[in-house]
């Protein structure tokens, strides 16, 4: 996609993540087969990762998200998009959001990296209402993310919620190179072609 183009879908990977991994590139595929343009952003990770640069990679790369736009994040690109959705001018299409999370998981590991992105309130109202509709995705066996994190998303969202079973973190190392159930939420918001 080129900066100067309509912005249909974004896609957007987690802390020590590539828009190369897990099934991203399949979302790609998919999605510029239906005709809609997408930007997959490479965010600083795990150097120089923090809320700021990642804004910065976001207006030089993206711009603004458009009117109907389509958000999928994964992990803690989840929290980067309630951001993205908390500063936008326009409604959102729809947010996937898989493996989500919007707090410390208490993993030194991750919690020095994302900790910019969620140790912060977030504006439930103003998201809300800068997205059309929301689904939540998470592994019932999510190693990093808790199951309570999911449930909140999907309260604080008033999201449809999907807990799948041996999901782990809905990344590759759990088999996710592809995402179906994902895919079939997708159709549900794509727009319809004229008769």
């Amino acid at each position: 996609m080129t900066r100067n183009e309509t912005l249909g879908a974004l896609i957007v990977h987690g802390s020590y993540g590539t828009p190369e991994e897990n099934w991203f590139p399949w979302l790609r595929t998919r999605l510029e087969k239906a005709g809609i343009s997408v930007a997959a952003p490479h965010f600083p990770t795990p150097e120089g990762q923090d809320l700021d640069s990642w804004r910065q990679v976001l207006d030089t790369e993206v711009g603004q998200i458009t009117e109907g736009c389509l958000l999928f994040g994964h992990s803690l690109g989840v929290a980067f998009l309630l951001d993205v959705l908390e500063r936008s001018t326009v409604q959102a299409g729809a947010l996937f959001s898989a493996s989500g999370f919007t707090g410390l998981l208490g993993l030194d590991e991750f919690d020095s990296v994302n900790r910019t992105f969620v140790e912060r309130e977030f504006d439930w109202p103003r998201i809300r209402s800068a997205v059309r509709q929301s689904f939540v995705y998470q592994g019932e066996d999510d190693p990093y993310v808790p199951q309570r994190w999911g449930q909140f998303l999907t309260e604080a969202l008033g999201a449809e919620r999907r807990v799948i079973p041996k999901g782990g973190h809905l990344n590759l190392e759990a088999g996710y190179d592809h995402f179906d159930l994902l895919w079939k939420d997708v159709e549900k918001v794509l727009p319809k072609p004229p008769l």
